[in-house]
């Protein structure tokens, strides 16, 4: 009851931060960005808009990935109108594809750019069940498993960025609260539900996506720290706020739900602080590994802590990307993860 009391309040935690601290607010006293190369994905709505917004306003170079380059191209233009000397750069990119993920990465690396930040917002709640090209289900495939590779590929150029200019990169997963909605075995259901659409529940498999965010960054954050890298990942709950995650479903019963949950929601300036705060707040240096929720330290579900099943999900998610889905799934008929 108080904790609900103090997130409609904004009321503020330790971080001097709190529900109703916006993105702007949280940079105010963050380093100067002008040296800093930030991707983020997701940047053509919502949360990913206005978190590039306030970035760019602070000086950070932006490359923006999108499927939709007309949406990457407007937003680019949204921004560079209000900070005109702002460098961004759109760039191709289907995270349900691995295929594409690759495609980005070789391009990314053709430009010769440092990278010092990677923002993974991209996020996709599919009410319908559809399956990627690979083989994957479809929201599985776009908030992690394309995040999964984007990350794995553009890492060391991040541990190297870091070692040249000793600027500390960052990585941030936007998870989600919903994760702790899924409970069960993780790569059997995604087999199931890839492979089968009646079994195929849309919240089940968004909280599976969300839940797979925070234990990419558990295990990501443990091996970072094994290669002594000057790079750190956390991730975050941005807060509830009605964005075009839900343009598959308008409608009447839509607007009653959100509108009765008004008070609950955050507006999007509020709903991205969390995900700036982690991106580029000086108290946040060497602090990797962790979950945030209103711009301050939080906890995840029991099982998003599990640091075995982190560990699970990286060695299937390896075998996935480099065998593909389908001898991934294949194997489960025989082996155990």
């Amino acid at each position: 009851m108080l904790e609900t009391v103090k997130y409609l309040i904004g009321s503020a935690g330790p971080s001097g931060f709190g529900s109703k601290s916006t993105a702007e607010q949280v940079t105010e006293n963050c380093a100067d960005l002008r040296s800093i190369t930030a991707i983020i994905t997701g940047a053509t709505s919502g949360i990913g808009v206005e978190t590039a917004r306030v970035l760019a306003k602070r000086g950070a170079r932006l490359v923006l990935p999108a499927r939709n380059m007309k949406a990457a191209e407007d937003t680019k233009g949204r921004i560079v109108s209000e900070c005109p000397e702002a460098e961004i750069i759109v760039m191709a990119l289907d995270l349900s594809s691995l295929n594409s993920v690759r495609n980005f990465v070789d391009h990314f690396h053709s430009l010769g750019l440092p990278l010092h930040l990677l923002i993974n917002n991209a996020g996709k709640f599919a009410h319908e069940h559809a399956v990627s090209e690979d083989g994957v289900e479809m929201t599985f495939a776009t908030n992690y498993l394309g995040h999964f590779l984007l990350t794995k590929l553009l890492v060391k150029t991040m541990v190297e960025t870091a070692k040249k200019t000793g600027v500390q990169g960052r990585i941030v997963n936007v998870s989600s609260s919903i994760h702790g909605w899924f409970s069960g075995d993780v790569i059997p259901y995604l087999a199931l539900i890839s492979r089968n659409k009646s079994h195929y529940d849309a919240t089940r498999a968004y909280a599976l996506s969300k839940l797979a965010n925070v234990f990419h960054t558990k295990e990501l954050a443990r091996r970072l720290q094994q290669m002594e890298a000057n790079v750190t990942v956390n991730c975050v709950h941005p807060g509830i706020v009605r964005t075009r995650l839900t343009r598959e479903r308008e409608g009447l019963l839509t607007d009653l739900v959100f509108f009765l949950a008004s008070k609950l929601l955050k507006t999007i300036p509020q709903a991205a602080a969390t995900t700036c705060y982690v991106a580029t707040h000086p108290r946040l240096m060497h602090v990797s590994g962790k979950y945030f929720s209103d711009c301050n330290e939080a906890s995840t579900s029991k099982l998003g802590s599990n640091s075995n099943e982190a560990a699970r999900l990286w060695a299937a998610s390896e075998f996935m990307i480099s065998k593909g889905p389908k001898a991934a799934f294949d194997l489960l008929k025989h082996l155990e993860f």
